[in-house]
């Protein structure tokens, strides 16, 4: 039988073509642009960049570039396809994900396929051109794999390569072994608890030990080493990602965003408590660890939803299967292939519609969230090249401004470490204390934030600053550099003369004439910028 010959095959189909539409979305989010040019860094130099060649502040320091992989793909088919491309690509990448989720819902496909849209709906705020699509529809690959060994035992050996890709994808790699091990512990709590034997469960619990063990030996296995043992736990305990980036903040279920994920922990709550028999340990111990993940930071929702929507089709299962109290006349196999096709053929049609659409409004999307004139300003006039931006233009000053200029931060905030994420995203624009020391101490020679922050209103009274360009969404400011107000020509007594210009700032040039004709050396004297 095909696919389109089962119910469930064909809500499938029309479950993926539905979701492709729905998962595409313009690129707008600010850490992409950065993620495009590592990738093109990548692709024009032949290595995988290991210090920072984008900022002032941290400038050739170590950097783990992690995503490597996924940022190289992203700058092909960018450079290949545009927008466009990158829009589908990330589109298939998200809803094969959700595809996967649903032929793990037992029951009836109808409803397996309802389930999997309200994930995909609870999930939403995380869609998008991101490398950290890979991990969600990786994961859902790694959980759909465990399940089918348990009735074929070889497939796991399927995980170990999959982890070996997953780890130069993207840092979420250690989501699966937190998951193998926690299938692993639920399998032996089974066994402790009696529900099942340890003559049937002890291989798999073995296999599933010896996995983990194999996959966690392949963590070196990247550019950046061994380096990366460590560095899911540093991003995941940074104080200062919680405190700026909003995808780590706890979800606030005052928005009515948030209103599908409470609905599926309610619904789960009630499914676990009727569900007979009881939810296994190989699935509860996970569910409760990524239940937890969600409830602390929004980033990681569509990872329980992997494991919730499961467990409630499974709760709804011995009643979906119930005889339907009304039946519908039966229609014709010829009808029905009728219908059928016409539906499939509208959904694709709507779908690459909806691609063509978002690459044609691409350009105004990226005008409305990011701002275009103020970098062609930038890019047509030769200011200082230490560029204070805005925490999330930073990213979009790399892509298009990059190497011409230099930014203080961007998105990349494992780099530049808590106390200067927090100045650039909250000391500086909201001028708290020490805002200046920071601007002078750094030498930064050129701003652009909205005129609508603080940091803009003080930028405009500040005898130290002059405002070179402003629209409605951007204001450049650029530092005003006082001439040399003394200089003083010294005799030693020697053929040579010293003339030293003293600036404002106390920094000393002494330039040594020979003869008055011609500068045998220049020195600088006390703090050059």
């Amino acid at each position: 039988m095909t696919i389109l010959g089962s119910k469930r095959g064909l809500f499938g189909v029309v479950l993926f073509l539905g979701l492709l539409a729905m998962t595409s979305r313009s690129i707008t989010d600010p850490d992409l642009w950065w993620h495009l040019r590592t990738g093109q860094w990548a692709v024009e130099n032949g290595r995988v960049p290991h210090t920072d060649p984008f900022s002032f502040t941290r400038g050739g320091s170590p950097w783990v570039s992690h995503e490597w992989l996924s940022e190289i793909i992203f700058f092909e088919l960018w450079k290949r396809g545009g927008p466009g491309a990158l829009i589908a690509f990330s589109a298939v990448i998200t809803t094969a994900g959700f595809l996967l989720l649903y032929w793990r819902c037992p029951g009836r496909p109808q409803w397996a396929a309802a389930l999997t849209a309200l994930g995909a709906t609870a999930s939403a705020l995380s869609w998008g051109a991101r490398p950290q699509m890979f991990t969600f529809t990786l994961a859902s690959l790694l959980l759909w794999l465990l399940e089918r060994g348990e009735k074929h035992s070889r497939i796991v050996l399927l995980v170990p390569p999959l982890f070996l890709l997953w780890l130069n994808l993207h840092a979420g790699f250690a989501l699966a072994l937190a998951l193998l091990l926690l299938y692993g512990l639920g399998l032996a709590l089974e066994c402790v608890s009696g529900s099942e034997p340890w003559e049937k469960s002890g291989p798999t619990i073995a296999r599933v030990f010896a996995v983990t063990l194999a996959c966690f030996a392949l963590v070196p296995l990247n550019p950046s080493g061994a380096q990366l043992y460590r560095y899911p736990l540093e991003t995941l305990f940074s104080g200062g990602m919680r405190d700026v980036i909003m995808e780590w903040f706890s979800p606030n279920f005052h928005q009515w965003l948030m209103v599908p994920l409470l609905l599926v922990f309610l619904i789960l709550i009630v499914a676990m408590a009727r569900s007979r028999p009881r939810v296994k340990g190989r699935t509860l111990l996970p569910l409760l660890f990524t239940a937890g993940a969600a409830l602390d930071a929004v980033r990681h929702i569509p990872i329980f939803i992997l494991l919730a929507i499961p467990v409630v089709a499974a709760a709804l299962a011995p009643t979906s299967e119930a005889p339907l109290l009304m039946r519908r006349r039966p229609v014709s196999r010829s009808a029905a292939a009728i219908i059928n096709g016409a539906a499939l053929i509208l959904l694709s049609a709507f779908a690459v519609g909806r691609w063509i659409e978002l690459a044609r409004q691409q350009p105004v999307q990226e005008a409305a969230h990011f701002p275009r004139a103020a970098v062609a300003f930038l890019q047509s006039h030769e200011e200082g090249e230490r560029l204070f931006a805005y925490y999330d233009w930073g990213g979009y000053a790399i892509w298009e401004l990059y190497p011409r200029y230099r930014v203080f931060a961007d998105g990349r905030a494992d780099l530049y470490g808590d106390e200067l994420l927090r100045e650039c995203s909250q000391t500086v624009p909201q001028i708290r204390a020490g805002w200046e020391q920071v601007l002078q101490s750094w030498d930064v020679q050129t701003v652009m934030i909205p005129p609508s922050t603080a940091l803009a209103q003080a930028l405009m009274i500040h005898g130290g600053w002059s405002q070179a360009y402003r629209d409605q969404q951007a204001a450049i400011f650029v530092r005003v550099r006082a001439k040399p107000d003394k200089a003083e020509v010294i005799e030693d007594g020697s053929r040579a003369k010293k003339c030293i210009l003293v600036h404002p700032d106390s920094a000393k040039l002494m330039i040594t004439h020979w003869n008055g004709s011609s500068v045998a050396g220049v020195e600088w004297v006390g703090p050059r910028r």
